[in-house]
């Protein structure tokens, strides 16, 4: 079971089912936010000292992909750290993607006149890992209706057709289990399910991938003692601190009380809680479970925000998420919204 720390530690939570868009702060993070911008407006404000603050980062993102600290690199958003893998690929690079997925895991890969990009449904993706694909990028999760891809075949198949993994676990991480250890590369923005200020993402580089995925985008945050070389042209670090940007200040403190609270729990319960409210969900409208903390659901216009509950609309369809501060409360409230519109559809 989660601790009431975590799941009770929300305000105005209840119906609200749009974690999958952005995820709420709790009242720690929200408070260490302000604490950061006051001290900012007052000129207190140190970034030296908010350089812990992204090492606490590291290390809570590390406890919840099984990586270690020193493999966590810092980025601005998923994108950016797809856009260095994709920069690193050599010319005529087959780049493997899922039909749909998310634009900022396959755009920047389309937009690289070197690689060549191959896009298959996701049920026939792990399949279609064969030699000469050189890269297979994937969602671990689909944005648009939470469909699971099953983590463990595509790592095998990887690893028989020697294909390296990017893997994005923004819309996964922290409910689904995660072993980073079998992939190159795992990114995820925080701004979601991990409850961050939007403008952090993280990435466990493997120290495999170190050899091949190159700092294109090298900043004076990339070396071990950042401000004592400020100024000296080499000195990047051999960890994937090599790959970070330079932090967003400000968000730092807050980013890292938000990913520690995750960390902290049991990960059992962490990946228990929200898929089973949203299989509680499936049940009742007369669906089988997936496992997956999003619903997606083909429904009749209906007034999601009079009955209290926040959703969102994805291709046509009501998607709703039900993450640590959800309870069965809010799946009933969900029900009784959607039943109406979902039988009618």
């Amino acid at each position: 079971m989660l601790s009431d720390t975590l799941t009770r530690g929300f305000d105005a939570a209840r119906g609200y089912l749009d974690t999958a868009s952005y995820g709420l702060p709790a009242r720690a993070t929200a408070a260490a936010l302000h604490a950061s911008i006051d001290a900012w407006s007052t000129g207190r404000f140190d970034p030296r000292e908010a350089d812990a603050a992204v090492g606490r980062c590291r290390r809570a993102f590390a406890t919840l992909v099984g990586a270690s600290a020193q493999d966590i690199a810092l980025a601005s958003a998923t994108s950016a750290m797809v856009g260095t893998v994709a920069a690193s690929l050599p010319v005529g690079a087959r780049v493997l993607v899922a039909d749909g997925d998310f634009g900022s895991l396959v755009r920047p890969f389309v937009a690289d006149p070197r690689l060549t990009v191959e896009s298959v449904p996701l049920d026939r993706l792990i399949d279609a890992v064969r030699p000469g694909i050189d890269l297979v990028a994937v969602s671990a999760v689909q944005s648009r209706d939470g469909r699971i891809l099953d983590l463990t075949a595509l790592a095998d198949a990887a690893d028989a057709a020697g294909a390296r993994t990017l893997i994005d676990v923004t819309q996964s991480c922290p409910w689904l289990a995660i072993d980073a250890r079998r992939f190159d590369v795992v990114v995820a923005s925080a701004y979601k399910w991990l409850n961050a200020p939007r403008g952090i993402a993280l990435a466990a580089v493997s120290p495999a991938a170190l050899g091949w995925v190159r700092p294109v985008g090298a900043s004076w945050y990339g070396s071990d003692l950042p401000w004592e070389s400020l100024y000296a042209p080499e000195g990047l670090a051999d960890t994937a601190r090599r790959l970070d940007t330079s932090p967003p200040w400000q968000l730092c403190d807050a980013a890292a009380v938000a990913l520690e609270a995750h960390a902290a729990e049991d990960p059992a319960a962490l990946h228990r809680h929200g898929p089973a409210l949203a299989d509680a969900l499936r049940a009742e409208l007369g669906l089988a479970p997936t496992g997956s903390a999003m619903v997606s659901l083909a429904a009749q216009p209906c007034d999601l925000a009079a009955a209290g509950i926040t959703a969102a609309s994805r291709t046509g369809r009501v998607r709703v998420g039900f993450h640590v501060h959800n309870d069965e409360i809010d799946v009933q409230r969900a029900v009784a919204a959607l039943r109406p519109a979902v039988l009618a559809a």
